[in-house]
């Protein structure tokens, strides 16, 4: 229990230090001080384990929105986009999406991520609409998968990269936004 512990540590400390790529069982195995057959028992395929250790990492999208909203919005999709195109990532999200089909506990993640997504975006466009910065087309809730959808579309589906005119026309969607 020690070691599986020790492990995810290091692999939440190589993601959020280096980010997925970091995230090897030889790297993982070094900074958690155990054997690479340990890492393997546990996790004998990389991305179950970064899946787990992305679980535990505070999800840094979408968070504290500043105004005006479009500029912040542009800046995190952009933030958001440039995940989608790393390999790891593309494949970690996809393997998420997959087991949650029928695995419980990868739906529940599945779940808790989409609904952090949802509820930020939903309130920074909320109160976007309440300073008159947005008059939106769509119900807030629907935002995350309007603005978001695309880009997972096109890095995974697609395996293409995501542009500016992507996101531009991403949030365009989302409603009229003000000239100010």
């Amino acid at each position: 229990m020690r070691s599986r512990e020790a492990i995810l540590n290091a692999a939440r400390e190589l993601l959020l230090g280096s980010g997925p790529t970091a995230v090897t069982h030889a790297q993982v195995a070094e900074r958690a001080g155990v054997g690479r057959a340990t890492v393997y028992r546990h996790w004998p395929q990389t991305e179950p384990l970064l899946l787990e250790a992305m679980a535990t990492v505070p999800m840094p999208f979408l968070d504290k929105p500043t105004a005006p909203t479009q500029d912040w919005l542009r800046r995190e999709l952009t933030a958001i986009a440039s995940q989608l195109e790393l390999d790891d990532v593309r494949a970690v999200s996809t393997t998420l999406a997959n087991a949650a089909l029928w695995d419980e506990t990868m739906d529940a993640r599945r779940a808790r991520f989409a609904g952090i997504l949802t509820d930020r975006l939903a309130a920074a466009l909320d109160d976007a609409q309440a300073r008159g910065e947005i008059v939106l087309t769509l119900p807030s809730r629907e935002a995350a998968a309007m603005a978001i959808g695309p880009m997972y579309y096109r890095s995974t589906i697609e395996r293409a990269p995501i542009d500016s005119t992507l996101i531009d026309a991403a949030m365009a969607a989302l409603g009229t936004w003000s000239e100010t």
